[in-house]
């Protein structure tokens, strides 16, 4: 009697995990076919060969860029080495890219893993930069101050909070106000795995400021890019494995009501 529960229990375990492993494949579009296109105006800017993750567009043409990010399950082209922030000149004819040089006394350039980022200009047109970092595989925000005359970064703060444990995408509503996704509820790699392998759709986005921190929108399948409109009257988020893009409208309280989402993109969508 004890062999066949045994054997009843493994049969039902192998047969969850069949049925999760077919839709853990079309989540991640495990077998689309991707065509290559030909973009005859399109150039490979040297300088990001070891990729970049996240970029802001300031109105004046600067272009901030996050590279070098080691991720789990995502290669790594230059491993030994930190991550960066580079400049770029989009009113160049042909521009280039060049590293900010980053000061402050308390900041590990060592460990500098940077993902998201995003940018907010203050009403005396200082520029701040706020930065998804991994030092150590752990989350934080780094706070910047931009000095383009000077081509280089201040570092100003380091802000970590217990809400604030998988961050992702960030979007910055102040110097010290953002909106982060968290694509992961775990915080430990294997429970993180079985999360995104069970869909269990815990990933989440949450407000921060120096005087409140909360979540403000949950149950998402991986919360991943982040961003607001001209106007910051709302806010896009990406799902990337339920491949959707939700829309929220932002109230005076910094909370979020959904408004609608767009789904079958046929693509995993990112930032």
């Amino acid at each position: 009697m004890a062999k066949l529960m045994v054997l009843t229990l493994l049969g039902l375990a192998m047969t969850h995990f069949k049925n999760h492993q077919s839709s853990y494949q079309k989540r991640l579009t495990a077998f689309r076919e991707v065509e290559p296109v030909d973009l005859p105006n399109c150039n490979l800017v040297k300088g990001i060969e070891t990729g970049s993750e996240d970029l802001e567009i300031l109105p004046n043409g600067l272009a901030l860029i996050s590279s070098g990010l080691k991720y789990p399950g995502i290669k790594s082209f230059d491993p030994d080495k930190p991550g960066k922030i580079l400049l770029m000149d989009l009113n160049e004819e042909d521009p280039e890219v060049l590293e900010l040089r980053i000061s402050g006394s308390k900041f590990n350039m060592s460990s500098f893993n940077p993902h998201g980022i995003s940018t907010f200009t203050d009403e005396d047109n200082t520029v701040y930069l706020l930065v998804v970092n991994h030092p150590d595989a752990k989350s934080t925000v780094e706070l910047f101050k931009f000095q383009k005359e000077e081509k280089s970064l201040l570092h100003l703060k380091t802000i970590r909070h217990e809400l604030l444990t998988s961050l992702n995408d960030i979007v910055a509503v102040g110097p010290e106000h953002f909106y982060a996704t968290n694509d992961h509820y775990f915080v430990d790699p294997c429970l993180r795995s079985w999360e995104v392998y069970l869909g269990l759709s815990w990933s989440y986005v949450v407000y921060y400021s120096p005087n409140e921190v909360k979540v403000v929108v949950d149950g998402f399948d991986f919360a991943n890019g982040i961003n607001i409109s001209p106007d910051g009257k709302y806010v896009y988020i990406s799902e990337l494995l339920a491949h959707k893009i939700h829309v929220y409208e932002k109230h005076a309280n910094w909370t979020l009501t959904s408004l609608k989402g767009t789904s079958g993109l046929g693509a995993t969508p990112m930032a």
